[in-house]
């Protein structure tokens, strides 16, 4: 088995934070893991992307062309970056910041208001787990609840984050299961 997740979007949306308690979970689940990020010019505004391989098997290369699944904060990440997901992979869109779905039928499509419901628990800046709460409710790619002590982990240093982050959590996980 070997799964390949892109997560894109701007910077400053926690893009690669993500991704990095995704390889963290996954490896702490025993799995192999490559985390890649995107450093440069796009850590200031632009289009940020990580991509993470999972596999039960040594992983020849970290650097994917064509991921399973692709979680999209933003509408030009969406754009870029649909074309190049696998058939029968999982594409997760943001829909409050993008209006407008894929265009495939060959994906199985999760849209979430990740931002709005972000704004709701009291931070925007939340966004970033509410959807990655979303994407591994509806993957099944890890355990969920070693994705909360995960995120834990994550924010160990900084303990008065936890909770809101847990309920960042909690409500992807709904807004997933309502999504299904």
């Amino acid at each position: 088995m070997q799964c390949e997740v892109m997560f894109a979007g701007f910077g400053g949306q926690g893009i690669l934070l993500s991704g990095k308690i995704l390889a963290e979970a996954a490896m702490e689940a025993g799995f192999e893991v490559g985390w890649v990020p995107s450093y440069g010019p796009e850590m200031r505004g632009g289009t940020a992307y990580c991509t993470v391989v999972i596999s039960d098997r040594p992983i020849g290369s970290p650097i994917i062309r064509n991921p399973m699944h692709l979680v999209a904060m933003n509408r030009p990440s969406l754009e870029k970056f649909t074309p190049f997901v696998k058939p029968g992979g999982i594409i997760f869109i943001n829909s409050s910041l993008i209006p407008v779905g894929s265009g495939r039928n060959d994906i199985v499509e999760l849209k979430v208001p990740a931002t709005e419901i972000a704004k709701n628990l009291g931070s925007e800046r939340v966004a970033n787990i509410v959807a990655l709460a979303a994407f591994v409710e509806r993957s099944n790619i890890i355990d969920f609840e070693l994705l909360k002590k995960t995120v834990k982990t994550e924010f160990a240093d900084k303990e008065k984050f936890i909770p809101l982050n847990m309920a960042a959590l909690k409500e992807g996980k709904k807004a997933a299961k309502r999504n299904s």
